[in-house]
């Protein structure tokens, strides 16, 4: 038999069968891991950390209807933000009464944010921190700020403009 054949005999198949099947199990047992039952549709469960502190999952998917609203003034806590992760937005609350909005992927090397806490959203991909208030880089690597995105607030509701 040369180098370019390979069996294909009933070991062979038994032995494909069989990886194929650890590796589904895997990814179940890894993907499990992954969800939360008490974690608001659209909203990313909280980290354990402080108050405002987030963690976020898939930050590129998710339905991005503008006019659907995104949260509650309630649900933002002030001095903190919530990562919306499905919407593709961050939205904060610096002060109380003030929010503001901006993407959820850090601008060092394109990793989700992960966390709102202590006054910064946090990149743990590379420990990136930028300003609640303005996006801005407050701790590097990353050397530009996360871009702004347009909110609206009505009443209590808080919707893409």
């Amino acid at each position: 038999m040369s180098d370019d054949q390979a069996r294909t005999g009933p070991i062979t198949q038994t032995r494909r069968t069989l990886l194929a099947g650890a590796g589904a199990v895997g990814a179940a047992v890894v993907l499990a891991g992954c969800g939360d039952d008490d974690a608001t549709p659209g909203q990313a469960p909280t980290s354990g950390g402080p108050p405002g502190a987030t963690a976020t999952g898939d930050a590129g998917g998710g339905d991005r209807d503008s006019s659907a609203p995104l949260a509650r003034t309630s649900d933002i806590p002030v001095g903190g933000g919530t990562i919306y992760a499905s919407k593709g937005v961050v939205i904060t609350q610096p002060e109380a009464g003030q929010f503001k909005a901006f993407d959820p992927i850090c601008t060092h090397q394109g990793c989700p944010v992960s966390n709102v806490d202590g006054g910064t959203i946090n990149c743990t991909c590379h420990n990136s921190r930028f300003s609640i208030s303005d996006g801005s880089v407050k701790l590097g690597p990353a050397t530009k700020p996360l871009a702004a995105k347009e909110i609206k607030v009505e009443g209590d509701q808080i919707t893409l403009a």
